[in-house]
């Protein structure tokens, strides 16, 4: 049995511009991937929402969420206040009970 010798080409020696290059060039795009990850995980969403005030009501015998949005929301969307209403009372299903207690945007 004969043994058969590999010979790797050497790889040539960085300078010290060759190292700097070469670090700012993988520090570069870990600054890219790590903007990428931290907008994926919502750090660079910068929407601040103005603070909003609510209205504490009791449901009447008879009214529904729809009748109740309707009039909170004036000549607004009603279906985008139903949402929102049925989003901060963290209601399953829009099915309200006379005597039930909702927090309404003013």
């Amino acid at each position: 049995m004969s043994a058969i010798a590999l010979q790797y080409p050497s790889l040539p020696r960085l300078g010290r511009r060759g190292r700097l290059a070469r670090f700012l060039v993988v520090l570069s795009l870990t600054v890219v991937l790590g903007a990428g990850f931290a907008m994926k995980a919502g750090a660079g969403s910068s929407v601040t929402h103005a603070p909003k005030s609510y209205v504490s009501m009791v449901v009447a015998p008879g009214e529904s969420l729809w009748s109740i949005a309707s009039l909170a929301a004036g000549t607004g969307d009603v279906r985008a206040m139903v949402d929102e209403i049925i989003s901060i009372n963290s209601l399953s299903s829009p099915d309200v009970a006379a005597g039930q207690s909702l927090q309404v945007p003013a």
